[in-house]
């Protein structure tokens, strides 16, 4: 696809997520958050779920944790609009209590689909519920700032920015892991490439799970369609 076609088709994704009734959120939401963003980003970052602001107003990471994470990015010299956002569910939770496994299930497609269309060299997951996507059973303290490679994507787990804000003392470990990125990113790059090793990198190998329902996404740092699994 053209970057014209995958743009389009990212457009009608989010007009298809907005008047979604896969799950019972749509019942409690005001409006439904699928996300923001160029479909050429190469960082897409996936929070947990919308809050208050994002529900009032229909996008991710507006409220204070939104005005946090843009300081985060422009630490690394990135502005929001380089970037895309979104959640791991597209309504908010009654009382921002954690999103229930069904409403997960229901909310896969549109991240799946998400993540075919941008094909972003890194995703940067912020809070539980989107780091175990890929790295189950986990503990977001122990992996924090750390580097994983999955087919060839970058996946790097974080603290959430709400999380920081509530625990004081996480904000400057969530600042120094922002700060590492760039390096972490380059790393990442000449492992892909065969001039470091994943060892040497500091970067843990991800084992593909088996073949699934989702589409095989493209290979992330330019070279051809990576094998099989779910991403």
């Amino acid at each position: 696809m053209t970057p014209e076609e995958r743009a389009a088709a990212l457009q009608a994704l989010e007009a298809e997520v907005r008047t979604c009734t896969r799950c019972r959120l749509c019942e409690t939401r005001t409006h439904a958050v699928p996300g923001e963003g160029p479909v050429t980003a190469t960082i897409m970052l996936i929070g947990e779920g919308p809050g208050a602001n994002e529900d009032r107003q229909g996008r991710p990471f507006v409220g204070a944790a939104g005005q946090l994470l843009n300081e985060l990015l422009l630490r690394i010299g990135l502005l929001r609009e380089d970037v895309y956002i979104t959640n791991v569910v597209k309504c908010r939770p009654p009382n921002n209590r954690d999103p229930h496994p069904d409403e997960i299930n229901a909310c896969k497609p549109y991240l799946v689909q998400q993540l075919r269309l941008i094909d972003p060299e890194v995703i940067i997951t912020l809070g539980r519920f989107a780091m175990e996507r890929w790295i189950p059973n986990a503990r977001i303290t122990q992996v924090h700032g750390q580097g994983f490679m999955y087919k060839h994507r970058l996946i790097v787990p974080m603290f959430h920015p709400a999380a920081a804000l509530h625990k004081p003392h996480w904000r400057p470990m969530l600042e120094e892991d922002f700060d590492r990125l760039p390096t972490l990113i380059d790393r990442a790059r000449m492992v892909r490439s065969g001039q470091m090793s994943a060892e040497a990198a500091g970067i843990t190998i991800l084992t593909p799970a088996a073949p699934s329902e989702e589409p095989t996404q493209l290979d992330l740092f330019g070279g051809g369609a990576s094998s099989g699994g779910s991403d």
